[in-house]
């Protein structure tokens, strides 16, 4: 995948990996934020803005260090987080979510609300069973 760094033309699309079938877009959307960390990892950028790695492993409660630098650079590839270094020393960087990481607010929003209404705690389920 090419580092296209030139990120200030807000109208350039992301490549599909499907053709002229009606449910494609849908796909590639889910492709692009589908794992399982990836809309926690967006979430949070949203929430919290530029983070060091750090802190964004702080804020993704749960994910370890390996799997944040995995699904950073992943995210990096897909155009959605970008990666600056703040300083060489000591080292430091921070990532935060291009354009195309901003434009999924509202899907990443609509997840959170729909989690909120239809989901529960495991302790607050009782003891039905699945």
């Amino acid at each position: 995948m090419s580092n296209s760094t030139d990120t200030s033309d807000e109208h350039v699309k992301l490549e599909v990996w499907c053709a002229g079938e009606e449910w494609c877009p849908v796909t590639t959307t889910s492709s692009l934020i589908g794992k399982k960390w990836h809309p926690v990892i967006i979430h949070r950028l949203l929430e919290h803005g530029p983070s060091g790695f750090n802190e964004l492993k702080e804020n993704v409660d749960g994910i370890s260090s390996k799997v944040l630098s995995d699904s950073l650079e992943d995210l990096g590839e897909k155009q959605l987080v970008e990666r600056t270094v703040i300083s060489e020393k000591p080292f430091r960087v921070q990532y935060s979510l291009t354009d195309h990481g901003k434009s999924l607010r509202s899907v990443i929003e609509a997840m959170r609300d729909w989690g909120l209404e239809h989901l529960t705690k495991p302790d607050e389920a009782g003891s039905s069973s699945r």
